[in-house]
């Protein structure tokens, strides 16, 4: 399965590829079900509200270790967006056509890139909605005036080094991931390929988690109260 980086179309300056297109696709559909799944909640929910419902409810058990319940209520919906959009990015790989009729969104470093700016703009976000500005500035520049020289660059360093960690973790997994079946399903056609796509169901779950819980655990630091 390539990882259908060639582009597509144009708009102005900006060049559209097939990844990009694939995440729009997925981003609509998710919204789509998430309209259907909410539009008519009701005391005893259909099927569909059902999913929705034990879909929140084992979202907020996986980031409760991580996150005090205020905080979690808080940040449980961009927390539980990010997690369902990059799992269902993962699991296209699966799809009959996967590489040749679309691609798949996190095998590309510009889709891994988008959402790991996404989380470290929301993470200061959360953090200067919480403690100020003024207030997020001081803890990156350190416990002391004496260690601000040392203390700032550090962490405006570390800052930058999180979304590049994030988006080059998940691109690195996931685009490793289709080369690999994609070359196993030359060697063994009929068996291997079945392995592997059974352990990218794994695989794909795993990184959606370990994306996550990595900026439920920013978030937890950029908000946590100091202690006096």
């Amino acid at each position: 399965m390539g990882h259908g980086s060639s582009v597509l179309f144009s708009i102005g300056p900006l060049e559209v590829t097939g990844p990009v297109v694939t995440m729009w696709v997925i981003i609509a559909v998710l919204g789509f079900v998430s309209w259907l799944a909410t539009r008519n909640l009701k005391e005893v929910p259909g099927p569909l509200q059902n999913l929705a419902e034990l879909a929140v409810d084992k979202l907020r058990e996986l980031y409760s270790d991580g996150l005090n319940r205020e905080a979690l209520d808080k940040y449980l919906p961009v927390l539980g967006t990010f997690f369902i959009f990059i799992i269902t990015c993962n699991y296209s790989g699966l799809l009959p056509g996967a590489g040749k009729l679309f691609a798949v969104p996190t095998a590309s470093l510009s889709v891994t890139g988008g959402l790991a700016v996404s989380s470290l703009l929301f993470t200061l976000y959360a953090g200067c909605r919480k403690k100020g500005v003024w207030g997020y500035f001081k803890v990156l520049c350190g416990p002391s005036v004496a260690l601000v020289v040392l203390m700032l660059p550090l962490n405006l360093i570390e800052q930058v080094v999180r979304p590049v960690s994030l988006a080059m973790r998940l691109y690195g997994n996931i685009s490793g991931e289709e080369t690999a079946v994609e070359q196993m399903s030359h060697v063994l056609p009929v068996l291997l390929p079945v392995v592997m796509q059974v352990l990218s169901l794994l695989f794909g779950a795993i990184q959606a988690i370990v994306f996550t819980k990595l900026v439920a655990a920013y978030l937890e630091e950029a908000t946590e109260e100091e202690e006096e």
